[in-house]
């Protein structure tokens, strides 16, 4: 017995106990894979490097190349997607593009985020007359067409790249602050909250402390979704002319530089604007599954 005992204690040594997956693990494995790679491939890397995936230089033109058509419809690979009227190449102006929306998107949601997230703590938590007042700010904000503040502007200042931030940012501050006071007026009355109150913390530490870590995943959630909208509203800027300064090489705009030869010269248009359509799409997915992974309910299933 104590020879089989000993056997079985060896066998067992030898199993290896599975590991434990870490949280960060799983976080990666559960990533919806087609809708990250396009962004990763259409518009990340695109943002970061467009030197090193650029054919030419987006602004070079190239006149004896002119509206040349695709690499599949007896194009060259010199310009695989084709060139526009003055014969740039649509490929490298798409690549050079992307840096252009992104960097709007993240700059005017963090502008207007940080906005409407400073006004929807001091509306939650303080309430009475400031919260009337700044949510009747809220309505007529949100009551303001973008169309209409972006011509007003552009008339006033001239179209820039700091009057589309401002214009796009002053579309954004309202929703964050309606949604986080909406989530403050539901935390404010816990009974933490009323125990910090009497332990002497300020409000600052209060907000900071025990009010910021319970709303910053919908805020998180919120500005994923975003970015995919503020990159709608610049193309839709760029595409009317008021949006990203030409020369610069914007989705928008060169949908508008092509809309003329849609007929014949379908891809100036088409490219860019599977570009857009593809970008917004997988980041509308990227934050469905945000929400779905960041929601407590649902933590425990995924």
């Amino acid at each position: 017995m104590a020879d089989g005992d000993a056997h079985t204690a060896q066998i067992a040594l030898k199993i290896k106990a599975p590991r434990a997956t870490s949280g960060w693990v799983r976080t990666l494995r559960s990533l919806p894979i087609v809708p990250t790679s396009i962004l990763l491939f259409v518009l990340v890397l695109p943002a970061i490097a467009p030197q090193l995936l650029a054919l030419h230089d987006p602004l070079e033109v190239h006149v004896p190349e002119r509206l040349s058509p695709p690499v599949l419809f007896g194009g060259t690979w010199e310009y695989p997607l084709g060139t526009d009227q003055l014969g740039r190449d649509i490929y490298s102006r798409l690549v050079h593009g992307a840096r252009g929306s992104l960097l709007v998107a993240l700059t005017t949601i963090f502008i207007g985020g940080s906005v409407g997230v400073a006004l929807g703590f001091v509306a939650g938590y303080f309430g009475r007359w400031l919260d009337s007042f700044l949510m009747r700010m809220v309505d007529v904000s949100l009551s303001i067409p973008m169309i209409l503040l972006a011509l007003t502007f552009a008339v006033a200042l001239g179209p820039s790249f700091g009057t589309i931030i401002l214009v796009i940012a002053l579309s954004l501050w309202a929703h964050y602050a309606r949604l986080v006071r909406g989530e403050v007026l539901g935390l404010r009355d816990r009974d933490y909250v009323a125990r910090a109150k009497v332990a002497g913390a300020s409000h600052l530490r209060i907000i900071g402390r025990h009010l910021l870590p319970n709303v910053i995943n919908t805020i998180t959630i919120l500005a994923t979704l975003q970015v995919g909208q503020v990159i709608m509203m610049e193309a839709a800027l760029s595409f009317l002319g008021i949006g990203i300064p030409r020369p610069q090489p914007a989705w928008g705009r060169m949908i508008s530089d092509g809309r003329q030869l849609i007929a014949s010269e379908w891809w100036i248009s088409f490219f860019p604007g599977m570009a857009i359509l593809l970008v917004v799409m997988s980041l509308n997915l990227f934050g469905d599954w945000l929400r779905d992974h960041l929601d407590p309910k649902l933590r425990q299933i995924l």
